[in-house]
């Protein structure tokens, strides 16, 4: 009994330990986000060379992401996991160091790799928690690198409010973070691979199970980011609302989103992953036809709003599907996180330049399409049951070759 007792207790310090590493996670994103205007002066790039620089991020996560199986394979999961964060973590300094649009994209791009691989890292040993606990966690998890985001960008904004010097600020903020990170890895699970199970190639293609998944993400992502980008301009452009209600949506929207994913274990756990994702698209479909047929800022923001909460959930599911899709989870994730990431860099540039041939109520019809998917593709999100009772860790269990995170 003690030791069973002794085996909960490491679950649940592992879970808080892992959601901690999320935040973190988040938190560096956020802290990044908020210095842009100011690494673009420092780095003397204008809007279409900084467009240009914002792009590596994505190229950078997805041509390192594949390599995360490999690393978590050779060192274990929680050295992986712990270099991977501090990598990441201390990769937020480089982009405010960069004095032209070269140093500027290679910084990125580093930013990026070590963005992608933690990321892989921290999702596949999630999973792995998720499924010796025997319920939903995922969601709760994305929640927490939103929570993580928000902090980041809090101290961001302050620090750009006083006028600060980004270089100074991401030094504190990185050395911060890093300590952070690696503190919160010491409690998470420390996997490792049987003596005689092959390591991972280092680059390989993911599975077919992985690209249905991440056509279901990709759905969502899209959304996501086209919303986030172009909620505002929409509400101002198309509905001629003041500056302030139409920044009001992203806010509407990013709220939404941030509630129904830390409310969103209870829900999977109570109804499954598929008729979540199945509500979910319903809604998102229904507020993307509430903002394209909005005639009032009120039915647009309320769509704005609908579209956040359908989608909340998808990502941190198709995650969790991924890594139970087959004998190597973690290649699965790289993968999926490969097509999402992918999702989030066109999204923006797309409806953009769709709105340019054509409308932002096009544009968002398109959003709306993508939302109706998530309720025909959510059937691929069964792939993989999730064990029902409790395995109990050990330190040295083969489980998820690769990376556990």
């Amino acid at each position: 009994m003690s030791e069973v007792v002794d085996d909960e207790r490491e679950l649940k310090r592992a879970r808080y330990a892992v959601a901690a590493v999320f935040a973190v996670h988040g938190a560096v994103t956020g802290s990044f986000a908020t210095r842009v205007p100011w690494i673009a002066d420092h780095a003397s790039v204008g809007p279409g060379q900084l467009g240009l620089a914002l792009a590596f991020p994505a190229i950078g996560a997805s041509v390192a992401m594949p390599l995360a199986g490999w690393v978590s394979h050779h060192f274990g999961a929680r050295s992986a996991l712990r270099g991977l964060i501090s990598l990441w973590t201390l990769a937020l300094v480089l982009p405010s160091l960069a004095p032209n649009l070269l140093t500027l994209c290679l910084a990125l791009f580093v930013y990026g790799a070590t963005a992608g691989m933690a990321d892989v890292a921290m999702n596949a040993l999630g999973v792995e928690v998720e499924n010796r606990l025997g319920k939903s966690i995922m969601s709760g998890l994305h929640g927490m690198w939103s929570a993580g985001a928000l902090v980041g960008s809090a101290a961001g904004t302050l620090a750009a409010h006083l006028g600060s010097d980004a270089r100074l600020h991401h030094a504190l903020a990185a050395a911060t973070l890093t300590v952070l990170g690696m503190t919160a890895c010491r409690w998470v699970l420390d996997l490792r691979p049987a003596q005689e199970e092959e390591p991972p190639p280092r680059f390989a293609l993911p599975p077919r199970s992985a690209l249905l998944i991440g056509a279901v993400g990709f759905c969502a992502v899209f959304a996501e980011g086209a919303s986030l980008d172009w909620s505002a301009v929409y509400l101002r452009d198309q509905l001629g609302t003041s500056a302030g209600l139409a920044a009001a949506s992203t806010t509407g929207f990013t709220l939404t989103m941030a509630l129904a994913r830390f409310a969103g274990d209870a829900v999977v756990d109570r109804y499954g992953a598929v008729r979540t994702v199945r509500v979910g698209g319903f809604l998102a479909t229904l507020g993307g036809l509430l903002v394209v047929l909005a005639g009032n800022p009120v039915a647009a923001l309320t769509g704005f709003a609908l579209l956040g909460l359908g989608i909340a959930v998808v990502v941190p599911l198709a995650f969790a599907a991924a890594g139970r899709s087959g004998p190597n989870p973690s290649l699965a994730i790289a993968g999926v996180a490969t097509i999402t990431y992918t999702s989030g860099l066109i999204a923006p540039s797309a409806i953009g330049a769709l709105a340019q041939a054509t409308s932002l109520v096009v544009s968002f019809g398109l959003v709306t399409v993508l939302a109706a998917g998530l309720t025909v593709g959510a059937g691929v999100l069964r792939t993989g049951e999730r064990p029902g009772t409790t395995r109990q860790p050990k330190a040295t269990e083969p489980s998820v070759p690769g990376p556990q995170g």
